[in-house]
């Protein structure tokens, strides 16, 4: 075993320990009050969990980015799907954002406390008016005597209710469409900032999800994360690794799906025999395996081209897109072999079920991808 295949068990193990202990037993009460605690992400700081793959230097383990996707595949494979969204928008883009566009001040500043847990991170692209249409949002940033006025609202805000620093979106150039777009890191205990109250939502109900508002919210110039008129760009910069995070949580919910499927259709009988013995049975259980089986040797090849710096947002496209799409067959095909206990709160594979939903909707419509990798192909 070489030693980055030690490293890599290593972690797992760590991973899977921490969530089996802080986390399976708690989790159908948080997915019935709609959110998770905030000391949780106290726990998983102080258990090494966020910023695995951050620099030493911030408080982060310096891991290899294979096992920062591995504690988002983990998450989702237990079964914790709105976890995994709170924890990928958290420490798999958020942190990257920060580490890669950041200057060294606003490094010192959040990364340390994003990787304790003291702080939790959000990002806020969505508008009420504005989807997958980043270039038509209409929340602006105006300059003002040092530093910038933010008034506006965002929807569809993952870790929005519990969020201590949100990464905003917002047109300081109103006239230069996609090129007029900037990014600011606002602290979410400055006057001007409010949240509405929870979203509920069919699926993931453990992720706080919230409605943002900025009313004349001053923040000082060193706010501004990167240079001005640059965050259309950086958005597309950073797309790749917060698609191969959404890519690991479709394997990781699938192999969970698939996981329970087996067990189950091996204990229960109908009409004098195992439901495993069925043929039907035994091919869409083939057909599972096999599609996870290709898509992970695709998110492979998509990490080892992140490594390289040689990941094209085609690629990531594709991964998105056909990642998501099986997670949801998958989940449905499976839900259909529990018969009508599928459809039950008492089995887990009912959370897979609505979980899996939104994972082709949010990061990009599956319909936005495929127009992304048509015009690589066609042109505009």
């Amino acid at each position: 075993m070489s030693a980055e295949q030690a490293e890599t068990e290593l972690f797992q193990a760590m991973i899977v320990r921490a969530l089996e202990q802080e986390v399976t037993p708690f989790y159908e009460q948080w997915e019935e009050a709609g959110e998770i605690p905030r000391p949780l992400w106290h726990t998983l700081g102080q258990a090494g969990m966020l910023g695995i793959d951050m620099p030493e230097e911030y408080g982060g383990a310096a891991a290899s980015f294979e096992v920062s996707q591995l504690a988002i595949e983990e998450i989702a494979r237990m079964g914790f799907g709105g976890l995994a969204s709170g924890y990928n928008i958290h420490a798999n883009i958020v942190m990257p954002y920060i580490l890669h566009l950041g200057n060294e001040q606003q490094k010192q500043a959040w990364l340390p406390a994003m990787i304790s847990g003291q702080v939790l991170g959000a990002i806020a692209m969505t508008e009420p008016g504005a989807g997958s249409d980043l270039a038509a949002m209409r929340t602006t940033a105006e300059r003002t005597e040092g530093g910038w006025r933010i008034n506006g609202a965002k929807v569809f805000i993952t870790n929005g209710l519990h969020a201590d620093m949100v990464i905003v979106c917002a047109k300081t150039d109103p006239k230069a469409g996609a090129k007029g777009v900037s990014l600011f890191l606002v602290d979410t205990s400055l006057p001007g900032f409010s949240r509405g109250k929870g979203i509920k939502k069919i699926g993931q109900h453990a992720s706080d999800t919230a409605e943002l508002f900025f009313s004349d919210l001053i923040v000082p110039e060193e706010a501004l994360l990167g240079e001005e008129g640059k965050g259309f760009a950086y958005l597309m910069q950073e797309l790749p690794r917060e698609r191969l995070g959404v890519g690991a949580q479709a394997i990781g919910a699938s192999e969970g799906a698939l996981a329970l499927t087996l067990d189950y259709v091996q204990q229960r009988h109908a009409f004098g025999q195992r439901i495993a013995d069925f043929q039907n049975t035994r091919f869409k259980l083939a057909e599972a395996r096999a599609r996870i089986d290709m898509a992970r040797a695709y998110l492979n090849q998509c990490i080892s081209k992140y490594h390289q710096g040689a990941m094209t947002a085609t690629d990531a496209a594709i991964l998105k897109l056909m990642l998501t799409e099986m997670q949801c067959d998958i989940a449905h095909e499976c839900l259909q072999l529990f018969g009508g206990y599928g459809y039950t709160l008492e089995y887990p594979i009912s959370r897979f079920f609505v979980d899996a939903r939104v994972q082709t909707i949010y990061a990009g419509t599956s319909e936005i991808m495929k127009e992304v990798i048509a015009r690589s192909m066609l042109g505009k």
